[in-house]
């Protein structure tokens, strides 16, 4: 199962949309997209780390994986609202 997500975080009257994608264990890594109105500002790869290991029980990899997703996204928000992004 590929973990995604996509929100809208606002900021100084902006609408981002974030876009961010489990590339999967070929990969080892999430892909972030950062848009304004369809622009493409910022994208990023985020490796998984050694933290997370293919031998692992696959329930155990996604759950991992989606908490790896969440925190990326919370450090994503916290760079549009210092100015790092947009």
């Amino acid at each position: 199962m590929i973990v995604g997500a996509n929100t809208v975080f606002e900021h100084d009257g902006k609408q981002y949309h974030i876009q961010a994608e489990d590339l999967g264990f070929e990969h080892t890594a999430i892909e972030l997209r950062v848009y304004d109105g369809g622009t493409l500002l910022w994208r990023k790869r985020v490796p998984y780390g050694e933290d997370l290991r293919a031998d692992l029980p696959k329930l155990q990899r996604e759950e991992q994986v989606a908490k790896l997703l969440e925190k990326t996204l919370h450090t994503v928000r916290a760079a549009i609202a210092k100015g790092k992004i947009g």
